[in-house]
């Protein structure tokens, strides 16, 4: 059954977070977790997901959200080449404005999400990542991240960049991996995290 952009990602949410935790997510995480205020709309979105079959809770404990891998046709689904959209260019350098563009790369086996998408690199502020000019960098859709994580980043509502995330404070630092650049820093405010790096392709 399809699911929707964002019950997608709060299902991704509790999924990263009992990995990371070794128990769910309240519902207040959650809503904190993806920028979401309203706790019905965070209890709207899992009792979707549960009617869904992606979810399970137990009634009778709290932290009970209990994720179901997808089965059936669910699964298959996965296991098949994936299209990406190639919406742009992205800078490694100066951010720089992305735009669309009607092309796709077709992709297997590089990720079990359809949320995702890909960006050409233009620069070379990534080099000791080893993501340089002209790679492929594969981007899971998301409006949040954890320190250190490679973001693509829309820096004062106009300009993507890739760097790495550090949340200091009420300042974002976007930091390069070239120790000849420095790093951006700026208010959280005029940062907002479109995805994370999840892949890296190369032509040679």
């Amino acid at each position: 059954m399809a699911v929707t952009r964002r019950q997608h990602e709060v299902y991704t949410f509790i999924q990263r977070f009992v990995q990371e935790h070794g128990y769910s997510p309240s519902f207040e995480e959650i809503g904190e977790g993806l920028g979401l205020s309203s706790l019905a709309t965070v209890h709207k979105h899992i009792t979707n997901l549960e009617k869904k079959g992606l979810l399970k809770r137990d009634y009778n404990r709290s932290r009970s959200i209990d994720v179901i891998p997808p089965r059936g046709k669910a699964r298959q689904s996965v296991a098949q080449p994936v299209t990406l959209p190639l919406l742009g260019r992205i800078a490694a350098g100066r951010p720089v404005e992305t735009f669309e563009q009607p092309e796709s790369i077709s992709l297997n086996d590089f990720t079990r999400s359809n949320d995702v998408f890909v960006l050409e690199v233009r620069g070379d502020s990534m080099q000791d990542e080893h993501i340089v000019e002209g790679d492929y960098v594969i981007v899971e859709r998301s409006n949040t991240a954890h320190n250190g994580e490679i973001v693509v980043a829309l820096v004062s509502g106009a300009e993507t960049t890739l760097k790495r995330f550090y949340k200091e404070g009420e300042r974002i630092r976007l930091q390069p991996a070239n120790a000849a650049m420095a790093p951006i820093i700026v208010p959280a405010q005029d940062v907002q995290v479109q995805g994370r790096v999840v892949g890296v392709l190369r032509k040679y």
